[in-house]
């Protein structure tokens, strides 16, 4: 198995494990398994998976907390998670990815779908670990390495997920123009990553508290009524 990704499934049904099992092994994954929050927590720090399918309804710690504490932590918070849950309502979507899931899917679920998501998921991903671009943006107090996947602001490094540095650096190798939740998905998630346009809203919110003097009035990630976002770095001067 050495040298295949190695993905993580915590899930307390056996059969639906046994089932995302099977098909990852298909595909060559590396397959650890867990049946509670706890033993996903214990499994992970011990692993370092390459990915984690997380289960949302488990028993004792639920998914919701075992994402949360998978963000805070500072040698897992970058392992991509993607939540597969009997739960679809818009609002338990919307708590996973403000907790910094970075897909969702529901039961009853397509297995070919999910390996999908899985090898889209982690070939983003990868990206952190791409050549090094030597690439940098600095104005004002917002900081950002495309090469380290690092941004600080007023000088102090802040903590974003994968999917919120890429969409930082997008928006900040883009000033001034305006775009829509659509073309956002596309060009940042990807054409194979299938998730709805309220997910913008989601990592622009979280985005704004990182590197806004003030969320509840930005200055930098601003909302283009009726058509979308559009990065402002005017607003970085004194």
């Amino acid at each position: 198995m050495a040298g295949k990704p190695s993905i993580l499934i915590v899930e307390d049904e056996a059969d639906i494990r046994e089932l995302v099992r099977y098909h990852l092994d298909q595909e060559g994954y590396a397959v650890n398994e867990a049946d509670s929050g706890e033993k996903a927590l214990e499994r992970a720090a011990a692993t370092r998976p390459a990915l984690i399918i997380l289960d949302l309804m488990l028993p004792g710690t639920d998914g919701l907390e075992v994402c949360r504490r998978l963000r805070t932590d500072d040698t897992l918070r970058e392992v991509p998670v993607i939540m597969l849950t009997a739960k679809g309502t818009e609002v338990d979507r919307i708590l996973g990815l403000e907790l910094g899931a970075d897909d969702y899917i529901t039961k009853p679920f397509s297995p070919r779908e999910l390996v999908a998501r899985v090898r889209a998921v982690l070939r983003r991903a990868s990206g952190a670990s791409a050549a090094p671009s030597q690439e940098t943006f600095s104005r004002g107090r917002l900081q950002v390495n495309f090469d380290t996947y690092e941004a600080a602001v007023d000088g102090k490094a802040v903590t974003l997920s994968l999917r919120e540095f890429e969409l930082l650096k997008f928006f900040v190798q883009h000033p001034h123009r305006v775009y829509d939740r659509l073309q956002l998905l596309d060009l940042v998630w990807g054409q194979d990553v299938h998730v709805e346009p309220r997910t913008v809203d989601v990592h622009v919110r979280r985005l704004r508290k990182v590197i806004e003097r003030d969320d509840s009035t930005p200055e930098l990630l601003l909302t283009v009524r009726g058509v979308g976002y559009k990065f402002n770095p005017d607003a970085l001067e004194p």
